[in-house]
């Protein structure tokens, strides 16, 4: 499971937005027919809408799933870091995020300057949480807090992808 998490160090996720952790949950994502993979890029413009995930897991725990950007604005200067982007809770093993709560609703990568990571995140919940309070704002989110106050603990899956602002000329 060790290779697995190495990319998670080299990006700098495990440190910027989780502690480390042993991945327990396999997560699939998966933007038009790309897939997702730690590191990868992805163009904004096929991650208008919510990307298609799958998780494994027991059918009878719930997830929860957040997605951030910890380079707002500017990855030299991530003075709003974590920019969270979706929050979905309440998701039952084995099925997506469409079969949970969504808390905070989905917005694509809109990274003004410089390359961003996107980072997914996936927590196994103790009970159901029901409809969680929404951030007051997107910017300045922690994802390590809000783990602490819903008492979800250490991730049990993440993958991350990076993203740049598409040139006018080439957006489709």
């Amino acid at each position: 499971m060790a290779a697995s998490v190495d990319p998670l160090v080299v990006g700098r996720v495990i440190g910027d937005v989780i502690d480390m952790f042993v991945p327990s949950v396999s997560m699939s994502v998966y933007y038009g027919s790309k897939h997702v993979t730690n590191g990868c890029d992805i163009k904004p413009s096929i991650a208008v809408t919510p990307p298609k995930l799958s998780i494994s897991g027991h059918p009878d725990h719930l997830y929860t799933l957040v997605m951030t950007d910890p380079d707002a604005p500017s990855p030299s200067e991530p003075s709003m870091r974590e920019w969270v982007h979706w929050i979905v809770a309440d998701i039952p093993g084995g099925t997506n995020p469409s079969k949970g709560k969504e808390i905070l609703s989905y917005v694509g990568p809109r990274p003004p300057v410089g390359i961003h990571r996107y980072i997914l995140v996936l927590f196994e919940q103790k009970m159901e949480l029901g409809m969680a309070e929404q951030p007051q704002s997107r910017a300045n989110f922690n994802t390590r807090m809000f783990a602490a106050h819903l008492d979800l603990g250490l991730p049990v899956a993440t993958v991350y992808f990076n993203a740049q602002k598409e040139p006018a000329s080439r957006r489709r």
